[in-house]
């Protein structure tokens, strides 16, 4: 279909949803239309129905301007670019906005306001032309980002109950269709942003506007109005706009020729957009790679975590070219990467593995929280940054005591999680963070506490300061009666085994009461079918071998299969007390089907719940025998039973055993 064509559908059906829904809004004051947003519940009245925009304070969007009252980036959340102008587009335009402020007064005096109640009594003395009535909205946004959660709170308040802000918003209302297209699209944005109810009239004129002039918007109209689109509701008048800026994008796609271009209109599509879309944007992203410069790769990645639009060969290309840049990336692109790369789940191990050894090369430079920070990803990530654990490992070691407490509840959890194995250098470190926790214990909550104590007891270690700290009556009550009960007894329920398997020595016996425990839900689990085949297949011709399916150990950990083999001329007692063979020993082999999220990724190297139960399954006498997912699923069932007979029967075993399952033994 010609563009022309494209264009003219896009009009009449915007035209035709806009008079659909334009009307069923009725006229009001705003500020009696006061609406509950999330992050403020006690300002607005409960009475309206209507849901403001639910990331005006939360939502991971950045947007860059132009204009001299947007020379602060709308920023709203701080961990991905958004998908409105790229970076190096925010500086144009300085000029004009240097001759406008030097032109009208207006814009000096708007500059020296320092909140939304100062601009509302600007406006009461200067009347605001059509032009300033966006940079009006603009920078009353602008003066509540920087203040504390309560300023800004008690700012809002005060701007929703000056008549000047209801008379603001209607000059906006009464003078949209004379506004340029940049300014339509800030004045809904600060709108949006700054909790003007999106079902109310001024909002709803502002959205027919964006759809009667959405051909003609350009790149950074468009990005600014996906901005404001982003976060509000599936009313008709958003889904209207959303359909068609996937139109526009669409109709626009063959004539582009920048890479920033690109990236901008990939943005604008949204998690929503249709596959053939995604593919048709890929292929012409493919197209251009070799225009591509490392600010591109960055935030090429970034758009694909936007869009939730997981491409390999992309990801592919922008990750080899940031790997043999990393020198060249500050602190907050790197982050940036990893952040997108959680989001799509995208893990290469070339690339975490070059940003582990440079940050741990130059460990240094950075601080601890970035380099926690990077810690925590990795972990979110399930991949083990060996040689920045190591690094880490090192300076929390030389100098403990500049760890706050936060930064040791993410030590911790890292840690223990990614079951890293520090080797001579471990008891060193656990003592170190242990004596920085019990100077935090006065001022730890229950709960954090917990987490603290669970997480040095799946490492093995049981200091008796914390421990005693936590398992105090009153302390075991309140985290009971607590909103986090259901997460605090699957932690007391671990370490309650760790207590009694691992057995600690302490100044005093240690117990953990069970009305703090989780009942055991391991009744619904069962052995994978293929598994039961294969170890039933193994066991035919062995008349002096028991195997019992599902046995559950401890009232907590679960074994898919145990196979009991006597040893010579001795008895061997099952699970179930039944006897066979003759009197004494026998050996006892746990057959545990695990998922591939139980190792380090990349690895066979447990992480820390299946370490644990390794950890327990040992000193309760059984042998392991670890069947991964990927194995079961891709293996044939004949190299599946030579593994098994590898472990089980090694007297037996034959030489075609799978290389690859041979590294878990």
């Amino acid at each position: 279909m010609p563009f022309k064509v494209t264009e003219g559908v896009i009009k009449l059906g915007l035209r035709v949803c806009s008079h659909r829904t334009l009307f069923h809004f009725r006229s009001v004051s705003l500020k009696d239309t006061y609406v509950s947003i999330q992050s403020f519940p006690h300002i607005w009245s409960s009475k309206q129905s209507q849901t403001c925009f639910s990331g005006t304070f939360g939502s991971p969007v950045k947007f860059y301007s132009q204009r001299a009252d947007h020379n602060d980036e709308l920023q709203v959340g701080n961990h991905l670019l958004s998908p409105s102008v790229p970076p190096d587009e925010i500086q144009s335009g300085e000029t004009l906005s240097a001759q406008r402020q030097g032109t009208f007064p207006f814009f000096k005096h708007l500059q020296c306001c320092g909140s939304p109640s100062d601009v509302l009594g600007l406006t009461c003395k200067y009347s605001p032309t059509i032009e300033q009535i966006s940079h009006c909205f603009s920078h009353m946004w602008s003066t509540t980002k920087n203040m504390s959660y309560e300023r800004r709170r008690y700012e809002l308040q005060l701007m929703f109950e000056q008549p000047a802000f209801d008379k603001l918003l209607q000059m906006a209302m009464k003078n949209v269709g004379r506004m340029g297209h940049e300014d339509i699209n800030y004045c809904l944005l600060s709108m949006v942003s700054l909790g003007v109810p999106q079902r109310s009239r001024v909002v709803q004129t502002f959205l027919r506007a964006c759809q009667d002039k959405l051909n003609d918007f350009d790149e950074k109209s468009l990005s600014i109005l996906a901005s404001s689109l982003k976060h509000m509701e599936e009313i008709p008048n958003v889904v209207a706009l959303r359909d068609g800026m996937r139109l526009v994008v669409e109709g626009r796609l063959p004539r582009i020729k920048s890479v920033k271009c690109l990236q901008s209109m990939m943005g604008l599509v949204g998690k929503d957009a249709p596959r053939d879309l995604r593919w048709k944007l890929e292929k012409k992203a493919l197209s251009m790679m070799d225009q591509f410069s490392l600010p591109n790769a960055q935030y090429m990645i970034s758009i694909m975590a936007i869009m939730n639009f997981h491409s390999k060969p992309l990801l592919s290309i922008c990750s080899k070219m940031i790997l043999e840049n990393l020198h060249l990336m500050p602190f907050n692109r790197l982050y940036e990467v990893l952040l997108a790369c959680k989001e799509l789940m995208y893990r290469d191990i070339d690339l975490l593995t070059g940003i582990s050894e440079y940050v741990a090369s130059f460990r240094d430079i950075f601080t601890n929280k970035q380099v926690l920070l990077i810690l925590s990803v990795f972990e979110s990530l399930g991949f083990c940054p060996a040689a920045l654990m190591e690094a880490n490992a090192e300076k929390v070691i030389s100098n403990p005591e500049v760890l706050t407490l936060r930064d040791i509840l993410c030590v911790l959890k890292v840690y223990s999680s990614l079951n890293y194995d520090l080797q001579h250098q471990r008891q060193k470190f656990l003592d170190s963070v242990s004596h920085v926790l019990n100077c935090y214990l006065p001022k730890m909550s229950g709960f954090e506490l917990l987490r603290a104590v669970h997480s040095l007891s799946v490492m093995g270690h049981f200091p008796s300061a914390p421990l005693e700290h936590l398992l105090q009556e009153s302390m075991l009550e309140q985290l009971a009666a607590s909103e986090l009960a259901k997460i605090c007894q699957k932690k007391f329920q671990t370490l309650d085994l760790c207590l009694r398997l691992d057995r600690p020595t302490l100044p005093q016996p240690l117990t953990v009461p069970t009305f703090v425990q989780e009942e055991s839900i391991l009744t619904s689990m069962s052995i994978k079918q293929r598994l039961a085949q294969d170890l039933k297949s193994l066991l035919g011709d062995q008349e002096k071998t028991m195997l019992q399916e599902m046995v559950v150990v401890e009232n907590f950990y679960f074994i898919d299969g145990v196979v009991t083999k006597p040893l010579t001329n001795q008895t061997c007692v099952t699970e179930a007390g039944e006897q066979f063979s003759s009197p004494e020993k026998c050996q006892r082999f746990a057959v545990i089907y695990t998922p591939n999220s139980g190792f380090c990724y990349g690895t066979s190297h447990p992480r820390g719940a299946l370490a644990v139960k390794l950890r327990h399954l040992k000193i309760l006498g059984y042998d392991l025998v670890l069947v991964t997912e990927s194995e079961l699923q891709l293996a044939s069932q004949e190299k599946r039973v030579d593994y098994l007979r590898g472990h089980i029967f090694p007297e037996n075993r034959r030489s075609e055993t799978l290389p690859e399952m041979e590294n878990l033994g």
